[in-house]
């Protein structure tokens, strides 16, 4: 009877992904159906995504046309890496980077995308003279409830926007380094020893993260009754999903599959398994993502009235904070 210490263990459990012709050849009839479903889900969730850049650019305001597509693409274009990381495993790396990637802009677009449905920042700035920021929001600060109610200006709204901009810069340029060190093999996102460059970068770009994400949350908390007629809380909701499921929730695969939790099954180790695993959940998610973001921004875009109405109830509009002569 064998016991644990001398089991034996399949070789392809420590090899490296295995190519896309290997994938291709070991599918059975249940492979074949779900690698074909899950293709079949990334093709129409792009081909949505390119009819609505059209849509867009015909039926939408120039200043909204960008930052619209910009956030309306996180889903497909997430997807689509997924499916190219399904297909070739040994992708998925670079496949994952890029997404992040595309996601760390839409961070910063979907913030703009709140200025722009209020007019710009002339119009945001001049509706908002009678009102001050709640800055004790998440992901940050959300427990700091004593912290003061900030003036909106010229000066603090470029910083919100400095807040998630540097983000999309700062993630392209980690990404790219990682790249660079990957070639030099000095770079694994496996490898969680003090000396990995991995172990380092990756915890700084979490940090980056949560400070992007910040700024947004501000916006959001001080706009959402405002733009709530252009169903802001549920662009937000997915634009919050898509975050959870491309990056904790990977995250979260990832870590149970470097730590053994995740069995290995060949032609796949424990660790591509789990990669394995989190781009096909991701493709399932995005397709159902794809088709709710599409009823939210397929609209008539009509403008917000000049001025706000004047009632008792300021905070049925923007958050005021009574300003000290």
């Amino acid at each position: 009877m064998n016991n644990g210490s001398n089991r034996t263990i399949d070789p392809s459990c420590r090899e490296k992904p295995p190519l896309a012709m290997d994938i291709i050849l070991k599918l059975d009839i249940f492979g074949i159906i779900l690698y074909s479903i899950l293709t079949f889900m990334a093709a129409v969730s792009m081909l949505l995504f390119i009819e609505e850049c059209i849509y867009v650019y015909r039926k939408v305001p120039s200043n909204k046309k960008s930052v619209i597509i910009w956030v309306n693409g996180a889903a497909p274009v997430i997807g689509t890496m997924s499916c190219l990381g399904m297909w070739i495993p040994r992708a998925t790396m670079f496949t994952d980077m890029f997404s992040a990637c595309y996601f760390a802009i839409v961070v910063f677009k979907f913030l703009i995308l709140m200025l722009e449905e209020v007019g710009g920042d002339q119009a945001f700035l001049k509706r908002a003279t009678r009102h001050k920021l709640k800055i004790s929001t998440g992901p940050c600060c959300c427990c700091c409830l004593c912290l003061p109610f900030v003036a909106i200006t010229r000066r603090s709204l470029f910083l919100l926007k400095l807040g998630s901009f540097q983000f999309a810069l700062l993630k392209t340029v980690f990404t790219i380094l990682s790249i660079v060190l990957w070639t030099n093999g000095t770079f694994d996102v496996a490898d969680l020893e003090i000396t990995g460059s991995a172990i380092w970068i990756n915890p700084f770009v979490g940090i980056l993260t949560i400070i992007a994400l910040w700024p947004v949350a501000i916006m959001f908390m001080h706009l959402r009754v405002t733009l709530r007629t252009l169903k802001i809380v549920p662009k937000y909701a997915m634009y919050q999903l898509v975050l959870i499921l491309s990056q904790l929730q990977t995250a979260i695969i990832n870590i149970l599959a470097l730590n053994g939790t995740i069995a290995c099954t060949p032609p796949f180790s424990a660790a591509a398994r789990g990669y394995m695993m989190s781009q096909q959940l991701l493709i399932l998610e995005m397709f159902i993502i794809k088709l709710v973001t599409r009823l939210l921004y397929r609209r008539q875009y009509d403008l917000l009235p000049e001025e706000e109405e004047h009632d008792d109830n300021e905070n049925t509009k923007m958050v005021a904070v009574p300003v000290s002569a």
